[in-house]
Order: structure tokens, then C-alpha cells, then sequence
């Protein structure tokens, strides 16, 4: 069982080393005060993905509202 534990620590122990290592950088590009919301602070991504949110959150709203009106007032069948 020596050898087992001998390896868990290695994979442990780098872990941590490469974690620690971008952590501080992230706490600088994040605490940054350049006037941008956290949620865009990060890459690329982040801004195409909040914009693709925003996008399908205003047209589901506006879908939601026109089947509702369309319900409200249903066509008078003749």
C-alpha cells in the first residue's frame, strides 16, 4: 500500500502547485477596476456567451408575451 500513497501525494501536490500559480493572476485580471462588470472580465467567450444569453432571454420574453396575447384574444370563428 507504500507505493499507492507515494503516488497520490505526487498528483496532489502538483495540483495544487499548478493551481496556485494562475490563481494570483486571476485575482488581478478579476479585481482589476477598469469599469467592466465581473461577468464580461474574463475572455472572448464571456462576452459572446453573455450576449447569446441576452439575446435568447429577450426573445423568449417577447415569444411568451405574443402567446399570451394570442390567447387573450382568440380569433372570432365565423
Amino acid at each position: 500500500g507504500r507505493h499507492i500513497s507515494t503516488a497520490q501525494r505526487t498528483i496532489s501536490t502538483t495540483s495544487q502547485r499548478h493551481f496556485e500559480n494562475k490563481g494570483p493572476e486571476k485575482q488581478k485580471l478579476f479585481q482589476e477596476d477598469n469599469g467592466m462588470p465581473v461577468h464580461l472580465k474574463g475572455r472572448a467567450s464571456d462576452a459572446l456567451l453573455y450576449r447569446a444569453t441576452m439575446a435568447l432571454t429577450v426573445g423568449g420574453t417577447g415569444c411568451v408575451i405574443y402567446v399570451l396575447a394570442m390567447a387573450a384574444f382568440p380569433k372570432k370563428q365565423n
